[in-house]
């Protein structure tokens, strides 16, 4: 799958076959579900998920929550659009 694709498929009713935990919490965001993003995402222990999961917290606008992510994912938040942190994660976990 290549990221065209993955987008493409954010017009159907659930995420692509076989997505990692890490694709599936990015399509829900994509679909607009924070909720649900979060949920899959928020107890996978790992600095991919960390990413992901300080992604959100910057989507929510928990600035101290998304810093605390980012420095378990050992990353600095972007000065750039969420848009573009989105596609940026998703290339990434592809």
């Amino acid at each position: 799958m290549n990221f065209e694709t993955f987008q493409e498929s954010l017009n159907t009713d659930a995420p692509p076959a076989n997505s990692n935990v890490y694709l599936q919490s990015l399509w829900y965001d994509g679909k607009g579900n924070w909720e649900q993003a979060h949920v899959i995402i928020q107890d996978v222990p790992d600095k991919k998920a960390a990413w992901i999961h300080a992604y959100l917290h910057r989507r929510e606008g928990d600035v101290w929550n998304a810093n605390y992510w980012y420095t378990k994912a050992d990353k600095r938040m972007p000065g750039y659009s969420l848009q573009q942190e989105w596609e940026e994660i998703v290339k990434a976990m592809l």
